[in-house]
């Protein structure tokens, strides 16, 4: 199920696990051995969670990397969605079959 507007995850770090611990963002990029920019620029929105970082977000505040990246995803694509309109992709199939070919990796 598609949810509206997913929460960008550095939201969800700033209100669940520096607020509520009573962390600064100084305190937490130590903690996570990450620099103060680095960790601030996702709090802010302005970067997202990498793989690495949902590791560590994983080690210091719980649930698990997998966790992390999904609320990133979600996020991601939820905005990619909104100007798919805006996007110009040549369509190589028919939207009748649509189902029945799936690209295999």
């Amino acid at each position: 199920m598609q949810m509206h507007n997913p929460p960008h995850p550095g939201e969800i770090i700033k209100e669940l696990c520096l607020e509520a611990l009573g962390l600064s963002v100084t305190d937490a990029a130590r903690g996570l051995g990450v620099s103060r920019k680095t960790l601030s620029a996702i709090v802010n929105g302005r970067a997202g969670v990498s793989p690495e970082m949902a590791l560590r977000l994983s080690k210091a505040f719980g649930s698990s990397p997998d966790h992390w990246l999904r609320m990133q995803n979600a996020y991601d694509l939820w905005q990619l969605r909104q100007k798919a309109k805006s996007l110009h992709v040549k369509k190589y199939f028919s939207d009748a079959t649509a189902g029945d070919h799936v690209l295999a990796f």
